[in-house]
């Protein structure tokens, strides 16, 4: 897969996304004295423990979040984005859904746009995407969803196929889409875990896959802990990631997500052929 002018290798070992926020209330690890330096210490720390990509966000989307302008949003993530494109040679994602952000993070260095809402918010994200020869994470993100009949990954794959339609319109190549499940966003409990449950049906959508459902509250409601609490439930929703071939897990804790998920997929790579 190539990203501006970077290249992810597409093979059975799974890619880590380090998870770099400079927001102050996001659910984990928002923080209001974060200094630029100290993220990007911390986004070369997640580098040397074995991430693919580095994922930058300035606006948190936790649920009950208050949305800032695109220009407060600019000032957060801009001058970490183009220290981070300086100083290390994994992707940069910025993880956005507001056309001016993706702007102004693309020049300064980030070849991945990652947008919640699957471009269906903003179309003209797609255009930014294909001008700068980005790769485009989209997630689906339907609140209606909770209360729809039905299959749950026969609707995922209904907004899938509108987001990819608005990518290809806008003239972003198949070969840079990733497609995220938004494990936590408009979805309950039960399709959440159902979700994840099937992972392995994702695949049929015919593109690479990513999974963000590190510390999320799906592991709290079952576990009843905090986010801080949450690692062993975020570890075992990276095995069975791995286990059914999802290429990317976007996680906090870099080293033990990756421990695991290289474990798992030895144990998969182990499996006897069938006929």
């Amino acid at each position: 897969m190539r990203v501006r002018d970077k290249t992810i290798t597409l093979d059975d070992e799974p890619k880590m996304v380090g998870i770099l926020n400079v927001t102050p209330d996001s659910f984990f690890d928002g923080r209001p004295d974060l200094s630029v330096e100290a993220a990007l210490q911390r986004a070369l720390q997640m580098v040397s423990e074995g991430a693919a990509m580095i994922d930058v966000g300035g606006q948190s989307t936790r649920p009950g979040h208050e949305e800032i302008s695109a220009e407060e949003e600019i000032a957060r993530v801009v001058p970490l984005i183009e220290l981070l494109a300086a100083s290390m040679p994994v992707p940069i994602s910025i993880d956005t859904y507001k056309p001016a952000v993706a702007r102004a993070a693309v020049a300064a260095g980030a070849e991945i746009i990652n947008d919640i809402h699957g471009f269906q918010r903003a179309p003209e994200l797609a255009g930014i995407a294909a001008q700068h020869r980005c790769g485009v994470i989209l997630m689906h993100n339907d609140p209606a969803l909770r209360t729809k009949a039905g299959d749950v990954i026969a609707h995922l794959g209904e907004f899938f196929e509108r987001s990819v339609a608005i990518a290809e319109a806008g003239g972003v190549t198949s070969d840079r889409v990733i497609l995220d499940p938004g494990i936590g966003f408009g979805k309950t409990q039960e399709q959440n875990l159902e979700i994840l449950a099937r992972l392995g049906e994702l695949k049929a959508f015919g593109f690479p896959l990513m999974l963000g459902a590190s510390r999320k509250s799906v592991i709290g409601n079952v576990l009843a802990t905090p986010p801080d609490e949450r690692l062993e439930g975020t570890l075992a929703t990276t095995a069975l990631a791995v286990w059914h071939e999802v290429e990317f897990l976007r996680v906090h804790d870099v080293r033990p997500n990756l421990r695991v998920a290289k474990m798992t997929a030895a144990i998969r790579r182990s499996r006897p052929l069938t006929s």
